[in-house]
């Protein structure tokens, strides 16, 4: 099997793992407040993936440590947004609106990069916009505070895994990524103790919730992230995430009973269409867009 499927396959599981999350993260914050979720979620991924790569850890050096304060910087801001904006919304639009994240890439680097946006980029945008719009809006065209946070949360993902896509060529990716956990858990302890009260669960669900977050939404994940993008590029990692609204949804429709209205509905799938024709490269009809992998 060759590196960048297996590496594709990884992102697969992980996407899978943060559909998860969303309905996870929705539970915990009915027992603990915000800041002190991301803490508990981090700290404690931080010290079992620690424990497990502790020989690699062993070998740090300066430059890792600056990438990884880097990313774990941009991460806290993803985790802010998509906390409080997990709170203040659905599980399903949660969904839909993070997986945005794989319109953001290719847009954002595309003027980092300075390179005019492709046609079917534009088309996609305009999709996304139309989509969001039908999935969002409400009768008096209000937008939920808890979408716009979801939205943001998206954009400041999609930095991430563009930066990430960068500097874990430079560096131990597992290192990279377990002390990445470490500082964005610090950060939200910092957080939670001058704006909240901070506290361990108090019953079995809430732990249940955060154990799950912490070592497979977490642990396994962000280092399986950081490693498998050594192996395939961003807009693979993009697409890749695509399922996670699906994931979610489903979640959603399987634990809570959540449905979206038919407008909602429309609106979730013209987002997956903008997100498709985002990725595909349609003078190779059904082959995906491969021009920017990672050597």
């Amino acid at each position: 099997m060759k590196m960048q499927l297996k590496a594709d396959l990884l992102l697969l599981m992980v996407t899978f793992f943060w559909g998860a999350s969303i309905l996870l993260t929705k539970v915990s914050l009915k027992y603990i407040e915000e800041y002190n979720l991301i803490a508990l979620r981090f700290i404690i991924a931080f010290l079992l993936s620690g424990i497990v790569f502790y020989k690699h850890l062993i070998k740090i050096d300066f430059k890792t440590v600056k990438y990884a304060f880097i990313l774990a910087s941009i991460l806290f801001i993803v985790y802010i947004f998509a906390t409080f904006g997990t709170k203040y919304t659905s599980v399903s639009n949660a969904g839909f609106l993070l997986g945005l994240t794989v319109i953001f890439i290719p847009v954002l680097s595309s003027v980092f990069l300075k390179q005019k946006p492709e046609k079917k980029i534009v088309l996609g945008i305009v999709l996304t916009i139309i989509g969001i719009g039908l999935l969002t809006l409400n009768n008096e065209l209000n937008i939920a505070d808890g979408d716009i946070l979801c939205i943001l949360s998206a954009l400041f993902y999609a930095v991430h895994v563009i930066v990430t896509g960068t500097m874990t060529k430079h560096v131990n990716s597992i290192t990279l990524g377990v002390v990445q956990l470490g500082f964005v858990g610090l950060f939200s302890l910092i957080f939670s103790m001058f704006m909240e009260t901070p506290k361990l669960p108090d019953n079995v669900e809430s732990w249940f919730s955060i154990l799950v977050l912490s070592i497979f939404c977490t642990a396994i994940a962000f280092i399986v992230q950081v490693v498998a993008q050594q192996y395939t590029s961003p807009t693979h990692t993009g697409l890749i995430f695509t399922l996670e609204p699906v994931f979610s949804a489903g979640f959603a429709f399987f634990f809570t009973g959540e449905t979206l209205t038919f407008k909602g509905y429309l609106g979730a799938v013209l987002i997956l269409l903008s997100v498709l024709i985002a990725e595909l490269d349609f003078k190779s009809p059904l082959k995906l867009n491969y021009k920017n992998n990672i050597e």
